[in-house]
C-alpha cells in the first residue's frame, strides 16, 4: 500500500492538499512503513486564502490536476487536512481508493494512527469553491 500526504516541511500535513510544496510517500507492507519518499509537487499553485469564487462556474478544464496526479502514481490512500472536491473526485477517478480529512499534524503519526484504525477523520466536507 502507498499512503500520500500533503507537505510542505517534509514533516507535517499540510493544511491544503492543492497548495503543498510536495508529497510524502509512505511504502506500506504487513502494516507497518517500509519506505518514505518525498516527491515535489509539480503542479503547486497558489489560492490565497478567501480568493475561492464559491459562484463561479469555471469549467473543470481551466484547472487540472494532472500534475498531482502523475505524481502520485500507485498511491491507494491520500490523508489531507483540507482538499477541494474536484481534487478528491479527480484522485478517486485516478485509482486512489480513499480519501482522508483529518486535522493537520505530523505525518508519520498521522500514517501510523491511519494504519492502527485511530486516526479520527474530519466530519469537515471537501471545499466546494471553485478550484
Amino acid at each position: 500500500m502507498r499512503i500520500a500526504l500533503p507537505t510542505n516541511d517534509g514533516a507535517s500535513v499540510s493544511p491544503h492538499f492543492g497548495r503543498s510544496a510536495g508529497f510524502l510517500v509512505f511504502d506500506i507492507e504487513e502494516g507497518q512503513i517500509q519506505k518514505r519518499e518525498m516527491i515535489r509537487n509539480p503542479s503547486c499553485h497558489s489560492h490565497e486564502e478567501g480568493a475561492c469564487d464559491h459562484g463561479s462556474n469555471e469549467s473543470e478544464s481551466s484547472h487540472s490536476h494532472a500534475g498531482i496526479l502523475s505524481a502520485l502514481t500507485g498511491c491507494n490512500v491520500v490523508i489531507c487536512a483540507g482538499m477541494g472536491w474536484r481534487a478528491a473526485e479527480a484522485l478517486k477517478s485516478a485509482g486512489v481508493s480513499e480519501v482522508v480529512v483529518t486535522a493537520p499534524g505530523l505525518a508519520e503519526e498521522t500514517v501510523t494512527a491511519f494504519l492502527a484504525g485511530t486516526l479520527a477523520a474530519s466530519n469537515q466536507a471537501f471545499c466546494r469553491c471553485s478550484h
